[in-house]
């Protein structure tokens, strides 16, 4: 125990000293490419037309919008370090109270979508597997299809008509709230409100996260089950149950694992289509309005912290491969 917590460690330490590099390079690179699709400083002139040349000076300052781009993105990195960010083009606002609550609308919305869509798409995909060929296998794999047919802004505009629309026609009023995390005008926090107000955007991401992880599950397991491995483990007299749970989930669930931190990793950067559709003030509505502006002191947080969990997510898929399969060495 004690060599593989020492392995783990030497691992993560690597992983750490590979990251940080990652890091600098890939900020720079969103860094350029912000500051040549966005044009920030057309940008603040086009929303502040009364700016003055010393006030645009400023901002460019600021921003690290230097001409130079090595010795501007320097200067940025130095003020996001320091946390001295810059405020947003438009209104002059405070960066972080804006990100920090459409990160925690996000972060909210997607680990509820992630924990039922994963938990349902599994156990259907072990369902499907025990009994391949047959009627259930068939429906299971109907069903993932089209799951993964249907594009999230179908199935979100159909739930808003069913239980908005066409359900305040037949009973008098709306089952869910299609729209917001509050209803207008509330103040304070309100748990029950709130997860009613989850509902809808919670299913639509979760329809096709079940739909992919039946999928892949299905398929991991059925080639674990058919392995030399697991029939050798029949042949010594291993109860079929064992053998399932004991060395057959253990190890199907490796791939698995791979896709599931990339894709808890991209979720932090918001579902863009599903938060836009029920107006959901999470990250990806939260970059949409950013872009439409140009509001580089408010985008390039939010690229910090895309990058940063996708190369968290990939370090904790990683050091899980070795706990799921001991025979996996952290090297």
């Amino acid at each position: 125990m004690g060599k593989y917590l020492y392995e783990v460690l030497r691992f993560v330490l690597r992983r750490l000293a590979w990251a940080v590099p990652t890091l600098f390079l890939v900020t720079f690179l969103v860094y350029v490419a912000l500051r040549i699709g966005t044009n920030p400083v057309e940008s603040y002139k086009r929303i502040n037309p009364r700016a003055t040349p010393a006030k645009i000076q400023q901002y460019i300052e600021v921003n690290g919008l230097d001409p130079n781009y090595v010795r501007g993105y320097f200067r940025w990195l130095v003020n996001f370090v320091t946390l001295d960010w810059p405020r947003s083009i438009k209104g002059s606002r405070e960066v972080w109270p804006q990100l920090k609550d459409a990160l925690a609308n996000t972060l909210r919305l997607g680990a509820a979508a992630s924990t039922v869509g994963i938990f349902f798409g599994l156990m259907l995909g072990i369902y499907a597997a025990l009994r391949p060929g047959g009627r259930r296998d068939v429906g299971v794999n109907t069903a993932a299809f089209v799951g993964i047919s249907i594009p999230p802004y179908v199935s979100a505009i159909l739930l808003q008509l069913v239980f908005a629309v066409y359900w305040s026609r037949w009973f008098g009023s709306t089952l869910f709230p299609t729209s917001g995390v509050y209803p207008p005008g509330h103040t304070g926090f309100n748990g029950w409100l709130m997860a009613k107000h989850m509902v809808l955007p919670v299913t639509v991401v979760a329809i096709q996260i079940i739909a992919v992880y039946a999928r892949y599950m299905r398929s991991s397991l059925l080639d674990v089950l058919s392995s030399e491995y697991m029939r050798t483990a029949r042949s010594k007299g291993i109860s079929e149950r064992r053998v399932l749970f004991k060395h057959g989930l253990r190890n199907a669930l490796i791939p698995v694992v791979t896709i599931a931190a990339l894709d808890v990793g991209s979720i932090v950067g918001g579902l863009i289509i599903t938060e836009n559709i029920f107006s959901y003030p999470g990250m990806g509505k939260y970059f949409l309005s950013s872009f439409g502006e140009g509001d580089f002191p408010l985008l390039m947080p939010w690229m910090v912290i895309i990058v940063a969990s996708v190369l968290l997510f990939n370090l904790l898929a990683d050091v899980s491969y070795a706990w799921l399969d001991p025979r996996i060495r952290l090297e």
